[in-house]
């Protein structure tokens, strides 16, 4: 599973999930700043999975019909620290692989929603 962490996620998990071995890719390494929309596009162009602690992801893929990757995890949490995001992607990661394949995923600490996303690529292939 390729990863695209969206700018708001913190580096140091960036660094802990590509030390775990994740293919993992950040905006804020590659293009600080570029909108939300253009986040979107490389995902689906990249075919990687968006992490993000943005809410209005849902809005611009469901209401907007703006691209969709083939899956996104929206964290709804503050992270007390800078790790704590990939040690929870770790985990979820770990015990349901294919968790965000097709879907938007909302994260809490001890919660997980999915919904199927508009338009499911396979991102095995």
């Amino acid at each position: 599973m390729k990863l695209l962490a969206n700018e708001n996620i913190p580096l140091a998990s960036v660094y802990a999930l590509r030390q775990a071995g994740f293919d993992i890719t950040a905006i804020s390494e590659l293009s600080p700043g570029i909108s939300d929309a253009q986040v979107l596009s490389l995902a689906e162009a990249e075919r990687r999975v968006l992490l993000t602690f943005d809410r209005d992801y849902g809005e611009l893929i469901y209401v907007r019909g703006l691209p969709c990757p083939p899956g996104l995890v929206y964290m709804r949490f503050l992270p007390v620290t800078p790790t704590e995001p990939s040690q929870l992607l770790m985990k979820l990661f770990t015990q349901k692989k294919n968790l965000a394949d097709g879907f938007f995923v909302v994260l809490d600490r001890d919660s997980i929603r999915r919904r199927a996303l508009p338009a499911h690529t396979d991102i095995s292939k």
